[in-house]
Protein backbone atom coordinates (compact mmCIF):
# COMPACT_ATOMS: atom_id res chain seq x y z
CA UNK A 1 0.00 0.00 0.00
CA UNK A 2 1.57 3.51 -1.03
CA UNK A 3 2.75 5.57 1.73
CA UNK A 4 0.20 8.20 1.27
CA UNK A 5 -3.30 5.62 0.87
CA UNK A 6 -4.94 5.72 4.00
CA UNK A 7 -6.21 2.26 5.45
CA UNK A 8 -9.65 3.36 5.80
CA UNK A 9 -11.36 6.10 4.44
CA UNK A 10 -15.17 5.77 5.63
CA UNK A 11 -14.90 6.12 9.34
CA UNK A 12 -17.87 6.65 12.05
CA UNK A 13 -17.09 8.69 15.27
CA UNK A 14 -19.61 9.40 18.59
CA UNK A 15 -20.13 12.31 20.40
CA UNK A 16 -22.23 13.09 23.04
CA UNK A 17 -24.49 16.19 22.82
CA UNK A 18 -22.25 18.76 24.26
CA UNK A 19 -20.86 22.07 22.81
CA UNK A 20 -17.39 21.17 22.36
CA UNK A 21 -18.57 18.06 20.34
CA UNK A 22 -18.31 21.25 18.16
CA UNK A 23 -14.89 20.14 16.76
CA UNK A 24 -16.18 16.60 15.50
CA UNK A 25 -19.47 18.42 13.44
CA UNK A 26 -17.52 21.82 12.37
CA UNK A 27 -14.73 18.93 10.89
CA UNK A 28 -17.72 17.42 8.87
CA UNK A 29 -19.69 20.21 7.88
CA UNK A 30 -16.89 22.97 7.20
CA UNK A 31 -14.87 20.14 4.86
CA UNK A 32 -11.97 19.62 7.16
CA UNK A 33 -12.40 15.77 7.15
CA UNK A 34 -12.75 15.94 3.65
CA UNK A 35 -9.85 17.94 3.15
CA UNK A 36 -8.08 14.62 4.44
CA UNK A 37 -9.52 12.33 2.34
CA UNK A 38 -12.08 10.85 4.82
CA UNK A 39 -15.33 10.93 5.21
CA UNK A 40 -17.10 10.75 8.23
CA UNK A 41 -20.33 9.97 10.22
CA UNK A 42 -20.89 11.67 13.21
CA UNK A 43 -23.36 9.26 15.49
CA UNK A 44 -24.80 11.14 18.65
CA UNK A 45 -25.00 8.99 21.83
CA UNK A 46 -26.53 8.88 24.76
CA UNK A 47 -24.04 8.58 27.26
CA UNK A 48 -20.41 8.28 28.26
CA UNK A 49 -20.84 4.22 28.85
CA UNK A 50 -22.19 3.94 25.10
CA UNK A 51 -19.21 5.68 23.48
CA UNK A 52 -17.24 3.23 25.48
CA UNK A 53 -19.25 0.30 24.25
CA UNK A 54 -19.34 1.04 20.91
CA UNK A 55 -15.33 2.14 20.13
CA UNK A 56 -14.15 -0.85 21.84
CA UNK A 57 -16.52 -3.51 20.17
CA UNK A 58 -15.77 -1.22 16.61
CA UNK A 59 -19.47 0.08 15.91
CA UNK A 60 -17.98 3.17 16.08
CA UNK A 61 -13.92 3.66 14.96
CA UNK A 62 -13.44 6.75 16.84
CA UNK A 63 -15.19 8.94 19.37
CA UNK A 64 -15.09 11.98 21.59
CA UNK A 65 -13.88 10.96 24.53
CA UNK A 66 -13.66 12.00 28.66
CA UNK A 67 -9.62 12.83 28.74
CA UNK A 68 -9.44 10.12 31.48
CA UNK A 69 -11.83 7.68 29.32
CA UNK A 70 -8.26 5.99 27.66
CA UNK A 71 -6.41 5.66 30.70
CA UNK A 72 -9.43 4.03 31.95
CA UNK A 73 -9.96 1.53 29.79
CA UNK A 74 -6.16 0.85 29.06
CA UNK A 75 -5.95 -0.01 33.03
CA UNK A 76 -9.05 -2.10 32.98
CA UNK A 77 -10.83 -0.64 35.41
CA UNK A 78 -14.06 0.52 33.12
CA UNK A 79 -15.88 -2.49 33.04
CA UNK A 80 -14.43 -3.69 29.72
CA UNK A 81 -10.84 -3.25 29.74
CA UNK A 82 -9.99 -2.47 25.59
CA UNK A 83 -7.00 -0.55 25.40
CA UNK A 84 -7.55 2.76 24.03
CA UNK A 85 -4.95 5.35 22.96
CA UNK A 86 -5.46 9.08 22.48
CA UNK A 87 -3.00 11.29 20.43
CA UNK A 88 -5.39 14.55 20.59
CA UNK A 89 -6.70 16.87 23.37
CA UNK A 90 -10.05 18.15 21.71
CA UNK A 91 -10.68 21.30 24.23
CA UNK A 92 -9.89 22.93 27.64
CA UNK A 93 -12.55 23.83 30.02
CA UNK A 94 -16.07 23.93 29.85
CA UNK A 95 -17.41 22.55 32.59
CA UNK A 96 -19.14 24.52 35.61
CA UNK A 97 -20.61 23.56 38.72
CA UNK A 98 -24.22 24.20 39.80
CA UNK A 99 -26.67 23.75 42.44
CA UNK A 100 -29.90 23.67 42.75
CA UNK A 101 -32.29 26.76 43.25
CA UNK A 102 -33.17 25.65 47.09
CA UNK A 103 -29.11 25.18 47.81
CA UNK A 104 -28.43 27.98 46.22
CA UNK A 105 -30.42 30.34 48.83
CA UNK A 106 -29.57 28.13 51.32
CA UNK A 107 -25.91 28.97 50.59
CA UNK A 108 -26.06 32.53 50.38
CA UNK A 109 -23.39 32.98 48.65
CA UNK A 110 -21.67 36.51 47.94
CA UNK A 111 -19.88 35.88 44.95
CA UNK A 112 -18.68 33.03 42.57
CA UNK A 113 -15.76 31.33 43.34
CA UNK A 114 -14.70 28.10 44.72
CA UNK A 115 -13.44 28.77 48.40
CA UNK A 116 -16.03 31.08 49.57
CA UNK A 117 -18.52 29.02 47.84
CA UNK A 118 -16.55 25.51 49.10
CA UNK A 119 -16.59 26.86 53.02
CA UNK A 120 -19.95 27.70 52.57
CA UNK A 121 -21.30 23.92 51.37
CA UNK A 122 -19.10 22.88 54.13
CA UNK A 123 -20.75 24.74 56.72
CA UNK A 124 -24.13 23.54 55.36
CA UNK A 125 -23.58 20.06 55.72
CA UNK A 126 -22.12 20.62 59.08
CA UNK A 127 -25.15 21.80 59.86
CA UNK A 128 -26.90 19.00 58.28
CA UNK A 129 -25.85 16.46 59.99
CA UNK A 130 -26.69 18.46 63.31
CA UNK A 131 -30.23 18.38 62.21
CA UNK A 132 -30.56 14.66 61.24
CA UNK A 133 -31.02 16.39 57.30
CA UNK A 134 -29.99 13.57 54.23
CA UNK A 135 -27.16 13.85 52.87
CA UNK A 136 -26.42 16.22 49.73
CA UNK A 137 -26.22 14.43 46.41
CA UNK A 138 -24.26 15.70 43.78
CA UNK A 139 -23.62 13.84 40.24
CA UNK A 140 -20.60 13.95 37.86
CA UNK A 141 -20.97 12.38 33.96
CA UNK A 142 -18.67 9.80 34.36
CA UNK A 143 -16.40 7.62 36.84
CA UNK A 144 -13.28 8.60 34.97
CA UNK A 145 -14.09 11.98 34.25
CA UNK A 146 -12.25 15.31 34.64
CA UNK A 147 -15.62 16.15 36.24
CA UNK A 148 -15.47 13.52 38.63
CA UNK A 149 -11.73 14.29 39.89
CA UNK A 150 -12.25 18.25 39.82
CA UNK A 151 -15.30 18.35 41.72
CA UNK A 152 -13.57 15.35 44.09
CA UNK A 153 -10.82 18.36 44.34
CA UNK A 154 -12.48 20.94 45.04
CA UNK A 155 -14.36 19.25 47.91
CA UNK A 156 -11.54 17.48 49.13
CA UNK A 157 -9.74 21.18 48.87
CA UNK A 158 -12.55 22.57 50.84
CA UNK A 159 -12.25 20.14 54.16
CA UNK A 160 -15.21 17.58 52.60
CA UNK A 161 -14.76 14.77 52.02
CA UNK A 162 -15.87 13.11 48.78
CA UNK A 163 -17.10 9.80 50.29
CA UNK A 164 -18.64 10.27 53.15
CA UNK A 165 -19.83 14.05 52.94
CA UNK A 166 -21.56 14.03 50.39
CA UNK A 167 -23.17 11.40 48.07
CA UNK A 168 -21.87 11.31 44.41
CA UNK A 169 -24.06 10.10 41.43
CA UNK A 170 -23.42 9.30 37.61
CA UNK A 171 -26.14 10.99 35.45
CA UNK A 172 -25.62 11.15 31.47
CA UNK A 173 -25.23 15.29 30.56
CA UNK A 174 -28.53 15.90 28.76
CA UNK A 175 -30.11 14.05 32.19
CA UNK A 176 -28.87 16.56 34.54
CA UNK A 177 -31.44 19.07 34.52
CA UNK A 178 -34.04 17.24 34.81
CA UNK A 179 -32.73 15.32 37.59
CA UNK A 180 -31.85 18.90 39.57
CA UNK A 181 -35.38 19.74 38.67
CA UNK A 182 -36.98 16.70 40.59
CA UNK A 183 -35.27 17.17 43.50
CA UNK A 184 -33.28 13.58 42.42
CA UNK A 185 -29.65 15.46 43.15
CA UNK A 186 -28.27 18.69 44.58
CA UNK A 187 -25.79 20.08 42.45
CA UNK A 188 -24.09 18.60 39.33
CA UNK A 189 -20.47 18.86 37.58
CA UNK A 190 -21.45 19.04 33.79
CA UNK A 191 -19.81 20.41 30.77
CA UNK A 192 -21.76 23.41 28.31
CA UNK A 193 -24.07 23.78 27.68
CA UNK A 194 -26.27 22.08 30.67
CA UNK A 195 -25.21 24.89 33.62
CA UNK A 196 -26.56 27.27 31.55
CA UNK A 197 -29.52 25.52 30.67
CA UNK A 198 -30.25 24.67 34.33
CA UNK A 199 -30.36 28.74 34.97
CA UNK A 200 -32.44 29.18 32.02
CA UNK A 201 -35.17 26.56 33.01
CA UNK A 202 -34.61 28.34 36.38
CA UNK A 203 -34.30 25.40 38.48
CA UNK A 204 -30.51 25.84 39.29
CA UNK A 205 -27.63 27.98 39.32
CA UNK A 206 -23.87 27.65 38.68
CA UNK A 207 -22.03 28.60 41.70
CA UNK A 208 -17.86 27.31 40.29
CA UNK A 209 -16.55 26.67 37.08
CA UNK A 210 -13.86 24.34 36.77
CA UNK A 211 -11.12 27.12 35.42
CA UNK A 212 -11.83 28.75 38.16
CA UNK A 213 -10.32 25.03 39.69
CA UNK A 214 -8.00 24.10 37.68
CA UNK A 215 -7.12 26.58 34.99
CA UNK A 216 -7.34 25.32 31.72
CA UNK A 217 -8.10 22.00 32.62
CA UNK A 218 -7.88 19.08 29.87
CA UNK A 219 -11.59 18.25 29.29
CA UNK A 220 -12.23 16.21 26.01
CA UNK A 221 -9.88 13.73 23.51
CA UNK A 222 -10.17 12.15 20.67
CA UNK A 223 -10.09 8.26 21.20
CA UNK A 224 -9.42 5.24 19.87
CA UNK A 225 -8.49 1.27 20.74
CA UNK A 226 -4.72 0.61 20.67
CA UNK A 227 -5.53 -1.72 17.56
CA UNK A 228 -7.69 0.86 15.44
CA UNK A 229 -4.39 2.83 15.90
CA UNK A 230 -2.12 0.03 14.60
CA UNK A 231 -4.22 -0.88 12.34
CA UNK A 232 -4.73 2.59 11.01
CA UNK A 233 -1.58 4.51 11.55
CA UNK A 234 -2.04 6.63 8.36
CA UNK A 235 -5.78 7.15 8.89
CA UNK A 236 -5.01 8.02 12.33
CA UNK A 237 -3.23 10.72 11.52
CA UNK A 238 -5.14 12.01 9.19
CA UNK A 239 -7.78 12.31 11.38
CA UNK A 240 -6.27 14.36 13.68
CA UNK A 241 -4.68 16.67 11.35
CA UNK A 242 -8.43 17.14 10.14
CA UNK A 243 -9.66 17.55 13.92
CA UNK A 244 -6.69 20.25 14.84
CA UNK A 245 -7.43 22.24 11.61
CA UNK A 246 -11.10 22.83 12.88
CA UNK A 247 -10.22 23.51 16.43
CA UNK A 248 -7.88 26.00 14.77
CA UNK A 249 -10.87 27.20 12.92
CA UNK A 250 -12.86 27.25 16.01
CA UNK A 251 -10.46 29.36 17.68
CA UNK A 252 -9.74 32.31 15.29
CA UNK A 253 -11.51 35.38 16.13
CA UNK A 254 -14.66 35.87 14.73
CA UNK A 255 -15.90 32.02 13.93
CA UNK A 256 -17.66 31.40 17.04
CA UNK A 257 -20.74 32.29 16.36
CA UNK A 258 -20.69 30.42 12.89
CA UNK A 259 -19.42 27.62 15.05
CA UNK A 260 -22.57 28.03 17.20
CA UNK A 261 -24.79 27.92 14.45
CA UNK A 262 -23.01 24.19 12.84
CA UNK A 263 -23.89 23.04 15.97
CA UNK A 264 -27.36 24.27 16.56
CA UNK A 265 -28.01 23.28 12.80
CA UNK A 266 -26.57 20.15 13.22
CA UNK A 267 -29.02 18.93 15.99
CA UNK A 268 -26.57 17.01 18.14
CA UNK A 269 -27.20 19.20 21.28
CA UNK A 270 -31.10 19.74 22.23
CA UNK A 271 -30.81 22.32 23.66
CA UNK A 272 -31.78 25.98 23.65
CA UNK A 273 -30.22 27.86 20.69
CA UNK A 274 -29.00 30.74 23.51
CA UNK A 275 -27.35 28.65 25.69
CA UNK A 276 -25.39 27.49 22.89
CA UNK A 277 -24.18 30.49 21.66
CA UNK A 278 -23.22 31.32 24.95
CA UNK A 279 -21.36 28.87 25.98
CA UNK A 280 -19.41 29.28 22.69
CA UNK A 281 -19.08 32.69 23.17
CA UNK A 282 -15.16 34.07 24.13
CA UNK A 283 -15.75 35.81 27.85
CA UNK A 284 -14.57 39.29 27.85
CA UNK A 285 -11.03 39.82 29.55
CA UNK A 286 -11.11 39.86 33.22
CA UNK A 287 -14.23 37.66 33.57
CA UNK A 288 -13.06 36.15 36.68
CA UNK A 289 -15.71 33.27 36.53
CA UNK A 290 -15.29 31.78 33.63
CA UNK A 291 -11.94 32.47 32.67
CA UNK A 292 -10.70 31.98 29.16
CA UNK A 293 -14.21 30.05 28.47
CA UNK A 294 -13.64 26.82 25.97
CA UNK A 295 -10.48 26.74 24.00
CA UNK A 296 -10.61 24.34 21.49
CA UNK A 297 -6.56 25.25 19.79
CA UNK A 298 -5.06 27.91 21.51
CA UNK A 299 -2.12 27.59 24.09
CA UNK A 300 -1.43 23.94 23.15
CA UNK A 301 -4.34 22.94 23.60
CA UNK A 302 -4.62 19.84 21.52
CA UNK A 303 -1.33 17.95 22.72
CA UNK A 304 -1.98 15.17 24.75
CA UNK A 305 0.50 15.97 27.83
CA UNK A 306 1.63 13.07 29.40
CA UNK A 307 2.01 15.04 32.76
CA UNK A 308 -1.74 15.23 32.31
CA UNK A 309 -2.20 11.55 31.66
CA UNK A 310 -0.26 11.31 35.05
CA UNK A 311 -2.17 13.63 36.99
CA UNK A 312 -5.48 11.83 36.09
CA UNK A 313 -3.79 8.44 37.04
CA UNK A 314 -2.50 9.83 40.43
CA UNK A 315 -6.21 10.84 40.95
CA UNK A 316 -7.53 7.51 40.21
CA UNK A 317 -5.00 6.31 42.98
CA UNK A 318 -5.92 8.79 45.29
CA UNK A 319 -9.70 8.27 45.49
CA UNK A 320 -9.16 4.18 45.48
CA UNK A 321 -9.73 3.43 42.25
CA UNK A 322 -6.37 1.75 41.35
CA UNK A 323 -3.89 -0.38 42.70
CA UNK A 324 -1.08 1.87 44.11
CA UNK A 325 1.70 0.20 42.90
CA UNK A 326 0.19 1.13 39.33
CA UNK A 327 3.06 3.07 37.49
CA UNK A 328 1.27 6.26 36.39
CA UNK A 329 4.28 7.05 33.74
CA UNK A 330 4.42 3.73 31.76
CA UNK A 331 0.18 4.39 31.43
CA UNK A 332 0.67 8.09 30.72
CA UNK A 333 3.14 6.46 27.83
CA UNK A 334 1.01 3.87 26.42
CA UNK A 335 -2.44 6.00 26.23
CA UNK A 336 -1.48 9.48 25.51
CA UNK A 337 0.74 9.55 22.00
CA UNK A 338 2.29 13.20 21.75
CA UNK A 339 4.56 12.17 18.51
CA UNK A 340 1.68 11.20 16.38
CA UNK A 341 -0.01 14.32 17.42
CA UNK A 342 3.23 16.33 16.41
CA UNK A 343 3.02 14.18 13.12
CA UNK A 344 -0.83 15.05 12.76
CA UNK A 345 -0.39 19.01 13.20
CA UNK A 346 2.52 19.10 10.76
CA UNK A 347 0.35 17.86 8.13
CA UNK A 348 -1.92 21.49 8.38
CA UNK A 349 1.22 23.48 9.60
CA UNK A 350 0.33 23.58 13.31
CA UNK A 351 3.57 23.82 15.72
CA UNK A 352 3.40 21.07 19.18
CA UNK A 353 5.55 21.54 22.05
CA UNK A 354 8.59 19.43 21.77
CA UNK A 355 8.49 18.48 25.28
CA UNK A 356 6.18 15.75 26.39
CA UNK A 357 5.61 16.99 30.49
CA UNK A 358 4.88 20.30 31.86
CA UNK A 359 3.99 21.02 35.48
CA UNK A 360 0.65 21.36 36.10
CA UNK A 361 0.24 24.37 38.52
CA UNK A 362 3.14 26.29 38.33
CA UNK A 363 1.62 29.20 36.09
CA UNK A 364 -0.94 31.52 37.06
CA UNK A 365 -0.84 33.70 34.19
CA UNK A 366 0.03 33.76 30.34
CA UNK A 367 3.58 32.28 29.66
CA UNK A 368 5.49 30.83 26.94
CA UNK A 369 6.82 27.32 25.72
CA UNK A 370 10.25 27.80 23.52
CA UNK A 371 9.84 25.85 20.17
CA UNK A 372 12.57 25.43 17.40
CA UNK A 373 10.27 28.02 15.03
CA UNK A 374 9.90 30.39 18.31
CA UNK A 375 8.16 30.91 21.07
CA UNK A 376 4.40 29.29 21.42
CA UNK A 377 2.23 31.27 23.93
CA UNK A 378 0.66 29.34 26.75
CA UNK A 379 -1.96 29.69 28.75
CA UNK A 380 -2.59 29.43 32.98
CA UNK A 381 -2.75 26.11 34.28
CA UNK A 382 -3.10 27.45 37.96
CA UNK A 383 -4.94 25.00 41.07
CA UNK A 384 -7.05 27.37 42.93
CA UNK A 385 -5.88 25.69 46.36
CA UNK A 386 -1.99 26.86 44.64
CA UNK A 387 -1.03 23.43 44.82
CA UNK A 388 1.74 22.55 42.04
CA UNK A 389 2.13 18.96 40.37
CA UNK A 390 5.41 17.93 38.99
CA UNK A 391 5.91 15.77 35.47
CA UNK A 392 5.22 12.74 37.62
CA UNK A 393 1.68 13.96 38.24
CA UNK A 394 2.13 13.77 42.25
CA UNK A 395 2.70 17.14 44.26
CA UNK A 396 5.43 18.83 43.96
CA UNK A 397 7.39 21.29 46.47
CA UNK A 398 7.71 25.01 45.25
CA UNK A 399 10.58 27.60 46.63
Amino acid sequence: MSANVLEKDELRLGVIPLVDAAPLIVARDRGFFAKQGLEVEVSVESSWASVRDKVATGLLDGAQMLAPMPLAATLGIDGIGVPMVTAMTLNLNGNSIAVSESLYRELQLREREPLSAGRALKGLLLRDRIIGRRQRAFAHVFPFSTHHYVLRYWLAACGIDPDRDVRLEVIPPPLMVQHLSDGRIDGFCVGAPWGAAAEAAGVGYRVVNTFQIWNNAPEKVLGVTRAWAAAHPRTHRALIAALVDACRWLDMPGNRAEGAQILIDSGAVDAPPATIRTALEVPSAGDSFFGTGLVFHRHAANFPWLSHAMWFVEQMRRWGQIDTAIDAADIAAQVYRPQVCREAAAMVGVPCPQTDHKSEGMHAGIWALRLPSGLLTMGPDAFFDGAVYGTDGVPAEVS
